[in-house]
C-alpha cells in the first residue's frame, strides 16, 4: 500500500518559526515602514499585514484599528529618539558636554524624525492631539537630559539654585539651548536639504551655538 506522502497545509496568517518573534513589534516595524512611505491616508493595513507578516485579525487583536496603529507607530518612534536614560555625554569641561549631548540630539533627530514630523504634519488635522505630543515629547524628555548637564554645571561651578542652571530654572533654560540647536537644523531638513550634507555641519554649528547658549547665560549670571 502505498504511503501518503501529501504534506500538510501550512496554516494561513501564522509566520515561519524564524519569523515568531514578537508580533507586536513586527507589526509596528511593518507600519512604519508604510506609513512613512505612502502618509497615513494612502497607507493599507493590507499592506502592512502583509510586510509584517501577520494577518489582519492578529493586527486587529492588538490595535482598534488603522489610526490606533498610527499613533502607536509615532509613540515608539519619539521613546526611541528621545531616551537619553542611558547617555553620558562625552567631554570634561561644560561646553565639551553640551556640544555632545547637542550634537546627538540634532543627529538623531535628522536621521529619524523628518519622516515623522512630516506624517504628523500631514495629519494634524485628523490627530491634533497626537502632532502637539510630538513636539512637545521630543522637546520635553531631550531637554531632560540637557537639564542635567546644567543641573551639574550649576554645582560644579557653585552658583546656587538661583543661576540659570539651577534646579528651578534648568528644564526652562534646557529647552531654550533645545530651540537654539535643534530647530533651525530640522526646519532646514523639513525644507528639503540633504541631510547628509546637514551632518557635516553638525558639529560645527553645535559648537557655535553653545558658545553663544553659554555667552548667554553668563550675561544673564551677572544681572
Amino acid at each position: 500500500m502505498a504511503k501518503n506522502t501529501k504534506r500538510p497545509q501550512a496554516r494561513l496568517g501564522r509566520p515561519p518559526k524564524d519569523l515568531a518573534g514578537d508580533v507586536k513589534s513586527r507589526i509596528l516595524d511593518a507600519a512604519q515602514q508604510v506609513f512613512l512611505k505612502r502618509g497615513y491616508q494612502s497607507a493599507s493595513v493590507d499592506e502592512i499585514a502583509a510586510m509584517a507578516p501577520a494577518s489582519k485579525p492578529t493586527i486587529y487583536a492588538h490595535f482598534d484599528g488603522k489610526e490606533a496603529l498610527f499613533e502607536a507607530v509615532i509613540a515608539r518612534i519619539i521613546t526611541g529618539l528621545t531616551n537619553f536614560e542611558d547617555y553620558a555625554p562625552r567631554g570634561r569641561t561644560v561646553p565639551d558636554k553640551l556640544t555632545s549631548v547637542g550634537t546627538e540630539l540634532v543627529q538623531r533627530f535628522l536621521e529619524d524624525t523628518v519622516g515623522v514630523t512630516r506624517a504628523t504634519i500631514a495629519e494634524a488635522d485628523r490627530f491634533p492631539a497626537l502632532s502637539r505630543h510630538v513636539h512637545e515629547a521630543g522637546r520635553d524628555r531631550a531637554a531632560a537630559a540637557v537639564s542635567d548637564v546644567l543641573n551639574n554645571a550649576a554645582h560644579n561651578l557653585q552658583r546656587g539654585p538661583k543661576g540659570p542652571f539651577g534646579t528651578k530654572r534648568g528644564l526652562a533654560t534646557a529647552q531654550i539651548f533645545m530651540d537654539l540647536i535643534l530647530l533651525p537644523m530640522l526646519m532646514r531638513a523639513l525644507m528639503g536639504e540633504d541631510a547628509s550634507h546637514l551632518q557635516k555641519e553638525v558639529p560645527k554649528f553645535v559648537r557655535e551655538r553653545v558658545n553663544f547658549f553659554l555667552a548667554a547665560c553668563e550675561t544673564d549670571w551677572g544681572q
